[in-house]
């Protein structure tokens, strides 16, 4: 028996799972399975003291279980996903969006009603958040709807862009979910810049996002509220962001250790919006740097290596898939550290929901997909696509 090491699966094999291995990028992969392995470990420190607070349920390690099961299912669509061809990409996320948009149409006739919002559909033990796989879902589309229109060939595909993004945040500020409207905005926009728009478009754009915010204050009262409170915390109960704030100093330098956090009993939300605080309690700071590190990774490395992709369409979806997920993540880790007003956002990968994880599972699947080494897709001088191509 040779005692050299021998990998899992040859070059010279030509399966389509040896294919994938020596293709997909190894170093994202292995981050965001790290991340779920975090989300699953918070998970159990979570658990019980989130039981607390409903004494309906009997098992401490109640969410735990649930995570698991939602985890594996993440991973598994992760992994599936990743085996996609970019056709194979376009063809799922236009499926997906299409499925989210049914359903967020029926969400003010089915939909089931949690703190004034009509955002979830009741699936016996399940509850579906459509919302939340209409996002990278839109990301794709648009991307490919950026590129047919750069072809040249009549397709007027910013037209089409626009209206299936106007009527995915029409139906999100139905329920109302200001939080989802803006984030799907501003990575919507991004692939709009990154496409080729004109530097005068994008500052037009950005004005009219400007006075979109302003009308949003003005039209949804909870809106303007959690603003007050965010600019004017002595005049209004802060509860939930002061518990948080508290388990997050609580934890120091090297946190209280594993299960031995105290400050979580009385945070609000600590299993899904606020599981940050847990682990920066319980693990301290060593910790939460380490989970912003693995986000930056994920981030940076992937729009390197989307910037380098040949195909316009691949480049600009791969791209805002990644922003997708550094921009989710940089809102929860500021709402936790009181940096900008509350929003109920999970944190992607780590923080308990069934849609979460398996939306980011699809997230991350669609972006390993399309940064794949195929023949072709990275070749020398690369860039990004002429500005003045996708407009007039």
């Amino acid at each position: 028996m040779s005692d050299s090491y021998s990998p899992a699966f040859s070059r010279l094999d030509q399966g389509p799972i040896a294919k994938w291995f020596w293709t997909v990028d190894r170093g994202l992969l292995a981050a965001a399975l790290t991340l779920i392995g975090l989300g699953v470990a918070l998970s159990f420190a979570s658990s019980p003291a989130a039981i607390n607070a409903d004494q309906s349920i009997v098992d401490p390690f109640h969410y735990s279980w649930r995570m698991m099961v939602w985890a594996s299912m993440g991973v598994a669509i992760m992994l599936t996903t990743s085996l996609l061809s970019p056709r194979g990409v376009r063809r799922i996320a236009v499926l997906a969006l299409l499925g989210a948009i049914l359903v967020m149409a029926a969400l003010p006739f089915i939909g089931n009603e949690v703190k004034g919002a009509a955002r979830w559909v009741n699936l016996g033990p399940f509850s579906l958040q459509p919302s939340e796989f209409a996002k990278p879902s839109l990301i794709v589309f648009a991307a490919w709807m950026f590129a047919e229109t750069q072809k040249g060939q009549g397709v007027p595909g910013v037209s089409i862009a626009f209206g299936f993004w106007a009527l995915t945040v029409g139906l999100l500020l139905i329920q109302p979910d200001i939080g989802q409207t803006l984030l799907i905005t501003t990575t919507f926009m991004a692939v709009f810049f990154m496409a080729g728009v004109p530097l005068k478009w994008v500052a037009a754009l950005a004005a009219a996002g400007a006075a979109g915010v302003v009308g949003l204050y003005f039209t949804f009262g909870h809106m303007r509220d959690r603003l007050s409170r965010f600019l004017s915390p002595e005049t209004t109960d802060t509860h939930q962001i002061d518990r948080a704030s508290e388990a997050i100093r609580a934890g120091g330098l090297v946190g209280r250790g594993i299960g031995e956090g105290v400050m979580k009993r009385y945070v609000p939300d600590l299993h899904t919006d606020f599981i940050y605080s847990v682990g920066a309690e319980e693990f301290g700071l060593v910790l939460s740097l380490a989970m912003i590190g693995l986000y930056a990774f994920i981030v940076l490395r992937g729009m390197r290596k989307a910037m380098k992709l040949n195909d316009p369409f691949e480049q600009t979806a791969a791209a805002g898939l990644f922003m997708l997920i550094g921009l989710q993540a940089c809102i929860n880790i500021a709402v936790n550290l009181n940096l900008i007003p509350t929003k109920g956002m999970t944190l992607p990968f780590i923080s308990y929901g069934g849609s979460s994880m398996l939306a980011m599972g699809l997230t991350m699947g669609f972006a390993l997909s399309l940064t794949r080494r195929r023949p072709g897709a990275y070749e020398p001088g690369a860039t990004l696509p002429d500005r003045r191509r996708i407009l007039p």
